[in-house]
């Protein structure tokens, strides 16, 4: 069934990742949301001087807050399904492949890994940690976040004849990096600072009230 067509185009929110190095994205390197969430539950955690400090340091801010999102999002095949000429892809694999690209977000790639062994095997003293992709969260052209992955747990509710899940709920925990995370002076500092700068601007259009919607006449 054709949607009204008066209906405006509903976006979708996602995930880009971007070459750490480079900050070019990576091939495969946008997720869209095939349903966007019902609901987002975002926290902020107030950086603040220590309670007990100096009388002068109470309204002292130390940093950007902590800020963590957290999104439930549905993956479902039965759109697809109902097509499998045009969707062999699907029929042979139900949604491993979309569940398998938000996976291995948090993976190290096998290639590296392999590296690394065969560095280890050569006696290389010090490797280095193994890179994630830099992550950006997008949720409208006014919410676009670097963010690192916390916790991705996956609920797999309904299964084809070959085991291949069809439906499944993903829930995503995403921590908000900051200034006091990432080089100021490079492209990741740059990406949050326009996110927060995104912020202040919206903050602007907010129109002020006034002493008399508070039923007071003045500070005392």
């Amino acid at each position: 069934m054709s949607a009204f067509p008066g209906s405006p185009k509903v976006l979708k929110g996602g995930i880009v990742l971007l070459d750490p190095d480079q900050f070019t994205v990576l091939p495969n390197g946008i997720i869209v949301l095939q349903y966007n969430p019902d609901t987002l539950t975002r926290t902020l955690k107030i950086k603040g001087a220590e309670e007990g400090g100096d009388r002068s340091e109470a309204l002292r801010l130390t940093g950007p807050p902590v800020e963590t999102i957290k999104l439930d999002a549905e993956i479902d095949a039965t759109d697809q399904l109902e097509q499998p000429d045009q969707n062999p892809n699907t029929v042979q694999n139900g949604i491993f492949p979309q569940l398998a690209a938000l996976e291995t977000i948090v993976y190290p790639a096998t290639a590296t890994l392999q590296n690394n062994f065969n560095l280890a095997q050569q006696g290389t003293l010090e490797i280095m940690p193994m890179l994630a992709p830099f992550t950006l969260f997008v949720w409208s052209a006014n919410r676009i976040a670097p963010v690192r992955i916390t916790d991705l747990s996956i609920t797999e509710e309904a299964f084809d004849p070959r085991l291949n899940p069809i439906r499944a709920k993903v829930s995503l925990g995403l921590r908000v990096l900051t200034i006091d995370d990432l080089n100021f002076s490079d492209k990741s500092g740059s990406l949050y600072m326009t996110y927060q700068q995104q912020k202040e601007g919206l903050a602007q259009l907010v129109q002020g009230g006034t002493f008399s919607n508070l039923g007071i006449t003045g500070v005392p």
